[in-house]
């Protein structure tokens, strides 16, 4: 697990990892930090030529289908990696992709996007296989500590395990505006790179059976600063008031910021949509799915609360199937919602039409072009 942990580490700093695999070794860069330089060095290193590698969804934005979820794209040495990374993640690349066609990935590049995506990256990679000629330069810088080396099992494994390993590491009372007894439980991830707060409001003693939770993805822009181009802020400041009113609960607040691609890449995607493109055709562009959240990590904080029965509070059904599947029981579902604004329309809208979020009392035909839904309107639990 360490070394994966490492190989992360390292791919956020920019640096190229190797990834051993019985189909081979491979070479792997990040986009981030991708420069000619970096790009020399795998020619160097390669046998035949680097080969980008991309998932699935930013091959439907260029026009290409596969059936797997990622592909190779096959570099020359004409490729600048300028026109590499632009391939990767921008929405119209200058250069015209070159008809060289898309090759499925093997276990080294899909461990490599499995990496990117760790560690909040662009999930795309240049790889290059090693060699023969270069391998005992390569094993040296190995055993030199200059190269990390990682194989495909460590990382499935890893992948696999992740929410196993969260750890509970404080815990606090911090009075709420909206709670004033709320108790705030910190937990970690193995990596060290997400941490996640469940904010335990009144006294478990008190809680009704099936315990009031909401499930709050992290949101810097609109929680802290009150973003108009979300409603999330008044999602979070909703639920704990909801949750204090109903005799207390817990309010899961999750670190997937972006839904989950991280903060980097939601202000890439913000960049986009003022472009013209709607919250998760900006995602795809950058190689992400509709929703890169999993709720593991949510399953094991309320396993370590000891929670089993919930009332949900979500506009999302996938929450709901993801603890149902957990072994969580929803007992009942309520809406919870913040204030259609001209800045968040768009953004609602895609996420009742694409990702069938149940939002029909905030968008429906009576609504104004400016500020204007209540902040808050119940909605009936789904049937059971």
């Amino acid at each position: 697990m360490r070394q994966v942990e490492r190989a992360i580490f390292d791919l956020r700093r920019g640096l190229t990892v190797l990834i051993d695999a019985p189909e081979g070794r491979i070479l792997v860069a990040p986009l981030e930090g991708l420069d000619d330089d970096v790009l020399a060095r795998l020619r160097d290193d390669a046998q035949g030529a680097p080969r980008l590698v991309v998932s699935q969804h930013r091959l439907a934005r260029l026009g290409l289908t596969v059936d797997t979820p990622a592909a190779r794209l096959p570099l020359d040495d004409r490729d600048s990696a300028e026109t590499v990374v632009e391939w990767a993640c921008a929405r119209t690349p200058r250069d015209t992709l070159p008809d060289r066609g898309p090759i499925a990935t093997e276990a080294p590049d899909d461990a490599a996007l499995t990496l990117m995506r760790r560690g909040l990256l662009i999930p795309a990679a240049v790889t290059a296989e090693v060699a023969p000629e270069r391998a005992r330069e390569i094993t040296a810088r190995v055993a030199s500590g200059e190269l990390l080396a990682i194989d495909t099992a460590a990382v499935a494994a890893y992948e696999a395990g992740a929410p196993r390993f969260l750890r509970r590491i404080s815990a606090a009372d911090v009075p709420l505006a909206e709670s004033e007894r709320t108790r705030f439980v910190l937990f970690r991830e193995a990596d060290g790179l997400r941490e996640h707060v469940a904010l335990v409001i009144g006294d478990p003693a008190d809680w009704s059976e099936a315990v009031p939770v909401r499930l709050h993805s992290a949101c810097l822009t609109g929680d802290l600063f009150g973003s108009l181009r979300c409603d999330c802020g008044e999602q979070l400041r909703t639920s704990v008031a909801r949750i204090s009113e109903c005799g207390g609960g817990v309010l899961l607040y999750l670190a997937q910021e972006g839904r989950g691609i991280g903060l980097a890449n939601k202000l890439r995607a913000y960049s986009l949509q003022d472009e013209g493109l709607d919250t998760m055709d900006a995602d795809q562009v950058l190689g992400f799915g509709d929703d890169e959240r999993e709720y593991n990590v949510a399953l094991e904080m309320l396993a370590q609360l000891e929670i089993r029965r919930i009332e949900l509070l979500t506009n999302n059904p996938t929450k709901i199937q993801a603890m149902s599947q957990g072994g969580v029981t929803v007992v009942q579902r309520s809406g919870i919602y913040g204030r259609l604004t001209v800045q968040n329309r768009r953004y609602l809208t895609a996420k009742a039409v694409r990702g069938g979020h149940w939002l029909e009392h905030v968008l429906g035909p009576a609504t104004q072009e400016e500020d204007a839904t209540p902040a808050e309107r119940p909605h009936p639990a789904p049937p059971r």
